[in-house]
């Protein structure tokens, strides 16, 4: 009789896992897909105003804010989670967008600097030419 750990593997959970992890995967790709195709050509600029939802009433504004910062938050939790060894999932990928959902100082520069890394911003602008969207544009 077996014991330990080596014990409780089984092809049924290590199909499981694999799955898991390609399904993870692939939600955390599409995510972070969305967010490349949505933003506007000029986010990275700095001449771009910063303002977000401008238009609403300012406890509206705030509450968003705060969502999305909660968001942010939550998402790097789940990253750092998924980045340890044995668990599912992209972490790195969804630190990455918790990151750029976060207001800190200094957050604007740090996705500039991440998104103006040649192999980075030619594969958002692949990804955004393949939607019809257009080229990123930075300062």
């Amino acid at each position: 009789m077996q014991t330990g750990v080596v014990g409780l593997i089984t092809w049924q959970s290590v199909l499981f896992g694999v799955l898991l992890f390609l399904v993870t995967f692939a939600i955390s790709l599409a995510i972070v897909s969305f967010i490349m195709v949505k933003i506007p050509a000029d986010y990275f600029r700095k001449d771009r105003p910063r303002e977000l939802w401008s238009d609403k009433p300012q406890v509206v504004r705030f509450l968003l804010v705060f969502a999305k910062n909660l968001l942010g938050l939550l998402l790097v939790a789940l990253g750092i989670v998924m980045s340890i060894p044995g668990v599912p999932g992209q972490g790195i990928l969804t630190i990455l967008l918790g990151i750029m959902l976060l207001d800190f100082p200094g957050s604007a520069t740090s996705n500039y600097r991440l998104a103006s890394q040649p192999r980075v911003l030619n594969a958002i602008n692949k990804l955004r030419h393949r939607f019809g969207k257009d080229s990123l544009v930075l300062d």
